[in-house]
């Protein structure tokens, strides 16, 4: 039985869930291509954000070396689904959503981080300022 998948940390939902081609090429077969939500995250993260592979590993939780295989996997996906003329769904993965906290409020508020969700008052320096939304995704 293989592992089970560690769950990857996106920025947010699709906003289009679905492309399809404008006018398919003739005698193309009309199939689809399905990425992934941290496959569309990691292409976001490097081509859109042009953010160095090892920072968007970190940004994504995973190791450099599992978000190379995403993001090249996401890449041909997108790529074969261009150049065929196919239809990209995004759909699926093991993701959770991360917020990051825009301000840390004045010390002793509850400032609504993962730390002070746990009854716990947060100073403003609380080692990690994000907070987590469980999402998965089958």
């Amino acid at each position: 039985m293989p592992p089970m998948r560690k769950c990857r940390y996106v920025s947010s939902e699709p906003v289009c869930r679905c492309f399809t081609p404008d006018s398919p090429a003739e005698g193309a077969s009309c199939g689809m291509v399905v990425v992934s939500v941290d496959e569309l995250e990691a292409v976001r993260l490097c081509d859109c954000e042009h953010m160095e592979q090892g920072e968007a590993a970190a940004r994504m939780g995973v190791s450099r070396g599992t978000f190379q295989r995403v993001l090249y996997a996401a890449r041909a996906k997108i790529a074969c689904a261009l150049v065929d003329g196919m239809e990209i769904r995004i759909e699926g993965g093991s993701y959770r959503i991360l917020r990051r906290r825009t301000d840390n409020g004045p010390p002793g508020k509850k400032c609504g981080c993962r730390y002070c969700a746990r009854a716990r008052r947060c100073c403003g320096s609380a080692p990690a300022p994000e907070i987590y939304d469980d999402r998965r995704m089958e």
